[in-house]
């Protein structure tokens, strides 16, 4: 995927001409959310807040495995909402976390591309457990003065030559772009899927990344830390998001990302609502509000991902130019099936067999190998 242009003030003043659709002003209540960070921001939020009388409170997570854990807080009764990732949309599901959603009830739901109406992410036994929203990929960022030649490949973080100066998100799925990366350069392994790891494999990825452990600054929790990492030189090339070089770039630093050749895992995430909100006039008011084609483009521009409503790519372009085509937003289906999407390993392969390792496994294994 393209470096994502980071879209100032010109782009908000558009934005903020436009009048929010799909909310109807009511009085409302409170939805008390969990978010990837930079997925609630005010430009998008306080259009909703005003038209619809419902206030929202953010709580950003780092991972996965956060969000999941906080929606089960407090019995699953302190969130209304989180925006889960493929790696937590499934266990929040089966662990009766989150409750079946009605899509008639979203306008916007029949414009969404096909393969985003009901992606096994959030869609089960025929019941829909959330409304898609965006997806993207997780990039190679890179000091474009520290790092030369520019890298091509995910080896760079793997790489003596850049000892202390690499950064890696703190998310066991991690081991699922390690599994990537051995997926391409060592096909005698036999992966086929990076989800999918036998105890062979599994070891393999775990072998690469105890040589890695060493070469790492930080393993970065929020995108915020990143963020400062590069910011303050502490770290030059690292596994990241289009977020964080948006706002690197929009800083001045010089940064700059791409897709390796070896591809990339991503993203897929959902709006999902809690099986115990006492908010669901607000919860299907933000989903309406949510899935429209300018709020879409909005956070698309904004986070430097790719929108669900295939509507959205026109407001894109007025927005920014040109970037419905950069973010990917207009690609055919073969693009998105490159991408290979976060999803919950499980014990039970693809082939019917029962040795994959299960995501407790990969758990313990992060677990340990930060020690």
């Amino acid at each position: 995927m393209t470096k994502r242009i980071w879209a100032v003030a010109a782009v908000l003043a558009a934005v903020l001409a436009f009048p929010a659709a799909g909310v109807t002003k009511t009085t409302g209540g409170t939805l008390n959310m969990i978010a990837w960070e930079g997925y609630t921001q005010p430009q998008w939020v306080n259009p909703f807040e005003k038209q619809s009388g419902c206030k929202v409170n953010a709580k950003y997570a780092g991972s996965s495995d956060e969000m999941v854990a906080l929606m089960r807080s407090g019995g699953g009764s302190q969130y209304d909402m989180v925006s889960a990732s493929g790696d937590a949309s499934l266990r929040l599901i089966y662990g009766g976390d989150v409750q079946p959603v009605d899509p008639s009830k979203i306008p916007d739901f029949k414009n969404f591309t096909k393969a985003f109406q009901s992606p096994p992410n959030n869609t089960v036994g025929g019941k829909h457990y959330g409304i898609s929203l965006q997806w993207g990929p997780n990039t190679l960022l890179y000091n474009t003065k520290k790092v030369v030649p520019a890298p091509t490949s995910w080896a760079s973080i793997y790489s003596p030559k850049y000892k202390g100066l690499i950064t890696v998100p703190d998310n066991p799925i991690q081991i699922a772009d390690v599994a990537l990366y051995l997926m391409k350069t060592q096909p005698k392994l036999g992966i086929t899927d990076p989800y999918e790891l036998t105890q062979s494999q599994f070891n393999a990825a775990i072998a690469l990344l105890k040589q890695q452990k060493p070469l790492i600054k930080k393993y970065w929790a929020l995108a915020s830390d990143e963020i400062d990492l590069f910011k303050n030189g502490d770290a030059v090339i690292g596994a990241s998001w289009p977020y964080q070089t948006n706002t690197l770039q929009a800083a001045g630093a010089p940064v700059k990302d791409l897709v390796p050749k070896e591809g990339a895992t991503g993203w897929l995430d959902t709006w999902m609502v809690s099986s115990h909100t006492k908010n669901l006039d607000c919860a299907y008011k933000w989903l309406a509000y949510i899935s429209t084609p300018k709020v879409q483009a909005e956070q698309a521009i904004y986070f430097g991902e790719t929108p669900v409503n295939k509507l959205a790519c026109a407001w894109m372009n007025k927005l920014s130019k040109g970037s419905c085509a950069k973010y990917h937003a207009n690609a055919p289906l073969a693009y998105f099936k490159k991408i290979y999407f976060w999803k919950t390993p499980i014990s039970k392969c693809d082939n019917g067999q029962n040795d994959c390792m299960p995501y407790t496994t990969w758990q313990q294994a992060w677990t340990q190998l930060k020690g």
